[in-house]
Parts: structure tokens; sequence; C-alpha cells
């Protein structure tokens, strides 16, 4: 976008700011699932990021309203396309936080590049989601950023964690074929197979499936027998896989090792009380864990009330994303698209997640991840100590 288009967008943006009504506020989308599967945790995001939004203009941070600007992208790659085309069409709309699974935000990147519109995704791990503006065929500036590590490291941590910690020197590797779930396995094995493990067997199954009973049966039957199962993958899959696993006698000290795709309430809605010792990784440190983040927790706490609206485990990501992009506006002097995406690349913020910067991909710099193990009886997660 040419100098004079960002600054006539700017000065619409403005205009339609400074007329008043709500309909006519500064936005921020919020592109993730709302439906589906994957939809309890789209929602949390959106409270969270309600929350910020509510609270920037009770404190009358801007001299305009602003709005959240919810868009379900149902967490499919190809709705993930409509919706963002629907957002770089809004000039009121000057970023986006989302999306959530690397799946959806790949592609959705390629569009808002050539808007070009800031996009934070506060859930997406997949490396893919930011190295792509590393392609020759990129079209539009460097303006994805994220909140999280990737699953690079992720994975390489819950390699260690097995080998290590636990001393599997056998492991099943399973995954859910997306980018998520098999960029997660792929940075396990390599680690796990660096520090001299043995992948005793790999399979890729399909989200939506529900049996997987020979599968498993095939895995317990395995010689050398493995010592423990890698599943990178969501929580519907990983509940039912658990299920499962158990009903065929794979207990402790039997282990199963997933991500932060499963690391939510969900879990034990599917599994029950088979979901108890289940090892799930998660970026950063626990929200509940964190001191910095008391405040938000209590104001999360007291802004939503009704059931089902207890705090997700990506809800503050969600919410320092947000506060992120308002430090952007500020420093750009407004709702300038361009402006905003040239203050996120200088980000040095300290919030609920510590302090935050970005290499030049748009990776957050803090690489902290946190093992966690499923406690069925009163459905949390507390960390693993090491």
């Amino acid at each position: 976008m040419t100098s004079r288009c960002a600054a006539v967008l700017a000065s619409a943006v403005f205009a339609a700011a400074a007329c008043g009504p709500k309909e006519k506020a500064v936005k921020i989308a919020v592109a993730v699932p709302l439906t589906g599967d994957m939809g309890t945790e789209g929602q949390g995001l959106r409270r969270a990021i309600e929350m910020a939004v509510e609270e920037a203009n009770a404190a009358k941070r801007f001299p305009y309203k602003l709005a959240a600007a919810p868009y379900d992208d149902r967490a499919d790659p190809k709705e993930a396309v409509n919706v963002a085309n629907l957002i770089v069409s809004d000039p009121r709309i000057v970023a986006v936080v989302g999306h959530y699974t690397s799946g959806s935000a790949i592609p959705a990147a390629k569009v808002y590049a050539r808007g070009p519109v800031a996009m934070i995704s506060p859930a997406a791990t997949n490396p893919e989601v930011t190295a792509q503006q590393n392609s020759p065929d990129w079209i539009g500036p460097r303006m994805v950023f994220r909140v999280v590590p990737t699953d690079d490291v992720q994975g390489a941590y819950a390699a260690r964690f097995a080998y290590k910690s636990l001393g599997a020197r056998r492991m099943a590797l399973l995954h859910d074929k997306t980018p998520y779930g098999q960029g997660l396995a792929e940075q396990f094995k390599k680690t796990y197979v660096g520090l001299g493990g043995k992948i005793i067997s790999e399979d890729g199954v399909s989200v939506g499936d529900k049996d997987f009973k020979a599968l498993l049966t095939k895995i317990k039957g395995g010689a050398p027998r493995p010592e423990g199962i890698y599943f990178g993958g969501l929580y519907t899959e990983a509940g039912l896989i658990l299920k499962q696993m158990r009903e065929l006698g794979l207990n402790d000290p039997f282990a199963f090792i997933s991500g932060d795709g499963a690391k939510t309430s969900g879990l034990f809605d599917v599994a029950g009380a088979a979901a108890d010792g289940a090892y799930l990784s998660i970026v950063g440190v626990p929200v509940e864990e964190l001191p910095s983040a008391a405040a938000f927790m209590d104001s999360y706490k007291k802004r939503w009330t009704g059931a089902g609206e207890e705090l997700k485990p990506f809800d503050h990501f969600g919410y320092e994303a947000a506060q992120i992009i308002f430090a952007a506006m500020e420093r750009a002097g407004g709702p300038d698209r361009a402006g905003i995406i040239e203050e996120l690349r200088k980000t040095n913020h300290t919030g609920i997640l510590g302090t935050t910067t970005f290499d030049d991909k748009g990776d957050t710099l803090n690489k902290i991840v946190t093992m966690t193990r499923a406690r069925a009886k009163d459905r949390t997660f507390p960390s693993v100590k090491q």
C-alpha cells in the first residue's frame, strides 16, 4: 500500500470514529472459532478481548470508541480465508487478534498481508504461520505476530520431558494430520530421537475420528512395547484416545503426553476420569500461576459469570494481544493500519505475560513452556514440578 493510500485510509477511519455512534467505532477484529468443537475456546478469547476493549473505553484511552468485532472462522481454513477477506474490506478494522488454529492462521495471514492489516495470533503455534513471510512469493509486508512460542519449542520440550523426566525410551507417535498436530509430533520426534529415544510406531488420525481401538490395540501389542503415546492434536480426539486406551488397560506408568490443544476443560467432558494423569504441555506459564495476571483473572471472573464462561487456556494471550495492539495504536498516533504494523515491530510491552518483544518474523522472544498433569477429580491441570 502506498503512503498516500494509507493516509486516505487513516483519515477515513478517523472520520468514522468521530461520528460518534457505536457502529462507527474503530474496530479490532477477533477471528476465532465461535462454533463447533473449538467454539468454547474461541468464545473465551472473544470474551477476553471484549473485556480489554471495554476497559480501554472506560479509561478513555483513545479519543474515539473501540469495538471488538467477532468473526467465526469455525477452525476451518477455507472459512478463515472468507473471514479474512471480510475483515480486510472493512476500513474501520485496524488490526486482528486471530486465528486460533494454525490451519486457519496460515492461509488467512496471506489475505491480511494484501490489506495490509496486522494479525496477532494468541494461539497458533506452527512455525509456518510466521515463517511463510520469508517466502519469495509473499505479497505484502511482514505483518504477522504471535504471543505464544512455536511448536518447535513446545514439541522439543515435551520430548525432553518424556526422555529425561519420565525416563521413557520408547514412544508411539500419533497426530491429527493438521499443521498444528503434525507439526508438534514432528518436533517431538526430532528431539526425542536426538536424545536417544526410539519411536516404535507413527500414525496419523483424522479430525472427527471416534474409534481408535484398533490403532491402540496395535500399539499395546507392539514389540517392543512403547512406554507411552505422544499425541499432536486437539482435546476431542485426545479425550477419546485417553478413554479408549484406559479401557484397553494402558494405564500408569504408560504415559499419555500431548500439547496445549488438549489442555482445556473440554478434555474432561470427553474423557471423564480417563483424563486423569495425562501430561499436557502449555506455552508460557498457566495463568493461575502468573502473579502479573492476578488483576486480569479477578476482572475476568467478575465480568463473565455465566455457565461455561470460565477462563480458558488462551484467554490471557488474547487479552495481551489486544493490549499490545492498543499500545501500537498510541505510538502510531491513531488507527492507521500501516502505522500499527510498523509500531508492532518495535513492541517492547510489559504486561501479564511479562515483557513481550518480537523477532524479525513476528515471533515472541518468550520461549517458556510448562508441563501440566490432568487431575480429573477437580478438572484442573496442576503444573508438574521438575
